[in-house]
């Protein structure tokens, strides 16, 4: 009787934990299913692709619900190798909603959207949403056209070294941790000591380095003026209107604004299909869904959600991210 009432129960979280009020979304999708197309409006045979990168940029799986999500990069990457093969799809409406993330996975993604661009021949138009700064900006650089919401926060184009540090935590209580090394600097960026000077100095020039490639793209693709780049290597964030005088956006505007335009750019009617991939149906589908993967739709982890924001999952490294 009572392994009966425990199944009960059980039953009763999964109707839960699937929003029974949406029955037509499955609670568990299998990773392995292909993704698939949907139109959210338009006509025709030409088509816009609406692609989304939503949240930390990185490269790393993420478990939810006993099922591992794909990577970012590994996403994106499905996404355009589908659009790629699609030679009715002439243009992708990037949207773009990041406050950045690794060095490696946002030049990646950079790298691939260039190599599609040029592979290909499609256009690429990016739309920023609530934030798109320092790898969130990185990644819209390969685009033939940027265009901001008036509420966006752009710019931080920078890095920082995240590196945790907790000697003085130790120190006060007596603890040490002991390291026996076969070169000098093999435990450099060690938690469990403060760093010498020549460390910070080393420190600081992988931090410079990396800095000085991404003003390089900015000035390649968006031909600023010496006094603009002065101020955007403050690493400062902007609103679209600053961003807009600095030639970092070429547009202010809304997603029906950057659908007209990528079917300008790629001499289509402004009625185009505009469609999307996602591997789950969702009714009612529409150009602000941010669903991009076999997790979508599903209750989030609740732990995750509350404190994920507070205690951000990163490792030691060097970031193209805004992190205040």
């Amino acid at each position: 009787m009572k392994r009966r009432n425990i199944m009960s129960l059980f039953f009763i979280f999964l109707i839960f934990i699937s929003g029974c009020i949406s029955p037509q979304i499955n609670l568990i999708s299998n990773p392995k299913d292909p993704l698939q197309e949907f139109s959210l409006s338009g006509k025709g045979n030409d088509k816009i692709l609406l692609l989304t990168i939503n949240g930390v940029i990185s490269n790393k799986t993420e478990e939810k619900f006993f099922l591992d999500k794909p990577g970012m990069v590994q996403e994106v990457m499905a996404h355009l190798q589908k659009a790629a093969d699609d030679p009715s799809i002439k243009s992708v409406v990037l949207k773009v909603n990041s406050p950045g993330g690794s060095v490696t996975a946002s030049d990646i993604i950079y790298h691939e959207l260039k190599r599609f661009k040029e592979k290909t021949g499609k256009k690429v138009i990016v739309l920023m949403m609530d934030i798109a700064a320092s790898g969130g900006y990185y990644v819209s650089l390969p685009s033939d056209y940027i265009m901001a919401h008036p509420t966006t926060v752009t710019g931080s184009i920078g890095v920082i070294f995240l590196r945790p540090n907790v000697a003085k935590i130790l120190d006060k209580f007596g603890i040490n941790v002991a390291a026996t090394k076969s070169g000098e600097n093999k435990d450099m960026g060690s938690p469990f000591r403060q760093p010498t000077i020549e460390e910070d100095r080393l420190f600081q020039k992988y931090t410079d380095d990396m800095a000085k490639r991404f003003f390089g793209l900015v000035a390649t693709h968006r031909k600023i003026s010496k006094e603009q780049m002065d101020v955007v290597k403050t690493a400062r964030i902007f609103l679209a209107d600053e961003a807009k005088s600095l030639g970092l956006i070429d547009q202010i505007g809304y997603i029906d604004d950057a659908i007209k335009k990528a079917a300008e750019l790629s001499s289509i009617p402004s009625d185009s299909n505009v469609i999307v991939y996602r591997r789950s149906r969702y009714n009612n589908d529409n150009a602000y869904n941010e669903a991009v993967s076999f997790t979508d739709g599903k209750s989030p982890n609740l732990i995750n959600e509350a404190f994920g924001s507070v205690i951000p999952d990163f490792e030691p490294g060097l970031y193209y991210m805004w992190h205040p």
